[in-house]
């Protein structure tokens, strides 16, 4: 089977994380610190490489109402210059709410949320969480209609 990686980009930290083989679970990866980073595409070709990654999917910064967002313009350069370095197609998920969803879940365990990178490494397993779980529950729809 293949895994996916999941991106949660940020102009400081790039959140990660990396599917289970079977496509089931989200697993989070250490965040890469751009500010410290020599390349940033060649951190995730490599991750890419270790990991045997097939599919990469990138969270897409949208408005409430749906409107691409003035940060969603910045993703879209970020994706086009990691689809030129990999080779490889990037899929968008919308990543409405991860943030809140990760501090929310930062807070119910007791971890600081001044822990710097874990609140980036918590949206990027929920983005891919949410991804597989919406593809397994369409592969379970077209499985139930061919029967």
């Amino acid at each position: 089977m293949s895994r996916i990686l999941a991106i949660d980009f940020g102009e400081r930290r790039i959140g990660l994380a990396v599917s289970d083989p079977l496509g089931i679970t989200a697993q989070g990866l250490p965040t890469i610190d751009t500010r410290k980073s020599r390349d940033v595409f060649a951190e995730i070709l490599s991750i890419v490489e270790d990991k045997q990654v097939t599919k990469i999917v990138v969270g897409m910064p949208v408005n409430m109402d749906g409107s691409m967002s003035v940060k969603g313009e910045e993703v879209g350069k970020f994706i086009r210059e990691l689809t030129r370095r990999t080779g490889m197609d990037v899929e968008t998920w919308d990543e409405r709410l991860t943030t809140v969803q990760s501090l929310r879940s930062m807070r119910e365990m007791g971890v600081k949320q001044k822990k710097k990178g874990t609140a980036d490494r918590i949206s990027a397993t929920l983005i891919l969480q949410s991804y597989l779980e919406r593809h397994s529950q369409s592969r379970n729809d077209s499985a139930t209609d061919e029967i």
